[in-house]
């Protein structure tokens, strides 16, 4: 049976590294790479055999944890391991939450690498950690959590400061529609406009740079 594997990363010769530790864990997988956050989207819908995606925080189209968000939305079925350059231990913990299998530092030996691809391809479980203390964004996680991959696309339009027009543009469908998913997302944010919707993303770090 085949199987996939997406690297997204906006760096090439980090994507070549991660390919060759896929190629050592599982030398039968076909590896797909993507650049940006745009691209990876595409790679995820075109490809019902992904097994794995190996996902940078910080690539073009993203911001924060919304990459996480969008193809774990896309596709929950499908493990995501970050491998990012955020620092701190709340980033795996944001990472997480938003629907990532695992976190690793990108400064991670090559050997630690393998062994979370090889576990995330195997289904295992990720490694015991200390659990979390309940967050008052918790709820709201679940909120975010709950939208639509078109949804979370519009929302992250509005915080990059888009018009409705400019939303309608990009992603090929009429304003009333745009309109249609801005009230849908306020419904489920339990916001009452799309100000309140850009601070309710932003309090859960979607519009960090990591």
């Amino acid at each position: 049976m085949t199987r996939s594997v997406l690297i997204a990363d906006d760096h090439p010769l980090f994507r070549q590294a991660l390919a060759l530790a896929v190629g050592q864990v599982a030398p039968d997988a076909q590896i797909l790479e993507a650049g940006t956050l745009v691209a990876a989207s595409s790679a995820v819908a075109a490809h019902p055999d992904l097994a794995l995606i190996l996902l940078d925080l910080k690539m073009p189209g993203a911001v924060g944890f919304s990459g996480i968000a969008l193809l774990h939305a896309e596709r929950p079925d499908v493990p995501i391991l970050v491998v990012s350059s955020a620092e701190g231990a709340s980033a795996a913990e944001e990472a997480r939450a938003f629907g990532a299998k695992g976190f690793l530092h990108k400064d991670a030996d090559l050997s630690e690498i393998e062994a979370a691809i090889a576990a995330a391809l195997s289904g295992a479980a990720p490694a015991p950690r200390k659990q979390a203390e309940p967050s008052d964004l918790d709820p709201i996680r679940e909120r975010v959590a709950g939208l639509t991959p078109t949804q979370l696309k519009v929302l992250l339009a509005v915080l990059d400061g888009q018009l409705n027009k400019q939303i309608a543009h990009s992603l090929g469908v009429s304003e009333a529609t745009v309109k249609a998913h801005m009230t849908a997302i306020m419904r489920k944010l339990d916001v009452s406009n799309r100000t309140q919707a850009a601070l309710v993303a932003r309090s859960l770090g979607l519009h960090l740079s990591h």
